[in-house]
């Protein structure tokens, strides 16, 4: 292997790894949404919160800190529907990225 074969697969494992993390942030960036006045970000994190919500209504803090007023199962829903239509795309990305490489 010469230097310039050498290159061309670190430059190609840069290039590899940065669109990697290029599609991370788009489909992160796609997880946002808004509900009721609020902003929300579809993920694990919310999706917990809403599980272990006791009542039908809540008063919750979305992604800029303020309190909003939500009904659990339609928020729950949404945020259930767009986490997963994200991260099917997303996968369908990276699967498409991964043999490319």
């Amino acid at each position: 292997m010469n230097s310039t074969d050498i290159s061309n697969q670190i430059r190609a494992r840069f290039d590899h790894e940065t669109a990697k993390q290029v599609l991370r942030d788009r489909m992160l960036a796609k997880m946002h949404f808004a509900y009721n006045g609020g902003m929300w970000c579809a993920g694990p994190a919310l999706l917990t919160v809403l599980h272990v919500c006791p009542d039908e209504t809540a008063v919750i803090e979305d992604i800029h800190g303020n309190p909003v007023k939500i009904d659990v199962a339609e928020l729950e829903l949404a945020a259930q529907q767009r986490w997963q239509e994200q991260m099917n795309a997303w996968h369908a990305e990276y699967e498409k990225l991964q043999q490319e490489r």
